[in-house]
């Protein structure tokens, strides 16, 4: 007896532009997106939060990638760096992200970079913050 995976209900019409119509007819598109259920979100968002170290951020990147094809992307800006708004976080376009996810996920990791502020130095050490002195 084999169990199907639970999948995310999809968004009421007009009110997302996650395309997951458009995911769900193509046979060569990556589903894995779908297996991110509203709890599963939840947990994903409250682990976020809860990241003490930078190879814990990264884990948990690498997890994302692996488990769902997320891309997350994390990058200083352009200007200075004055707090956790000043650093890029970002998800990589990809059909059936929900509009909500794409916000959440980095706001959550802002409030992670907010608790520990030790992360976003090792960040901006690894991107070579002291490049130029």
């Amino acid at each position: 007896m084999t169990t199907t995976p639970a999948t995310r209900q999809p968004c009421p019409p007009g009110t997302c532009d996650c395309d997951r119509d458009t995911l769900a007819g193509q046979g060569n598109a990556d589903p894995r997106i779908l297996r991110l259920t509203l709890h599963e979100e939840k947990r994903l968002l409250a682990r976020l939060e809860a990241i003490t170290t930078l190879e814990e951020l990264e884990h948990l990147q690498l997890r994302m990638y692996q488990q769902l094809g997320i891309r997350l992307v994390i990058t200083p800006g352009f200007g200075e760096v004055r707090s956790v708004h000043g650093i890029n976080i970002q998800l990589l376009p990809q059909p059936g992200l929900c509009r909500k996810t794409r916000k959440s996920v980095p706001a959550a990791i802002r409030r992670g970079l907010k608790t520990h502020p030790e992360i976003t130095f090792a960040l901006l050490n690894n991107q070579d913050l002291l490049r130029d002195a």
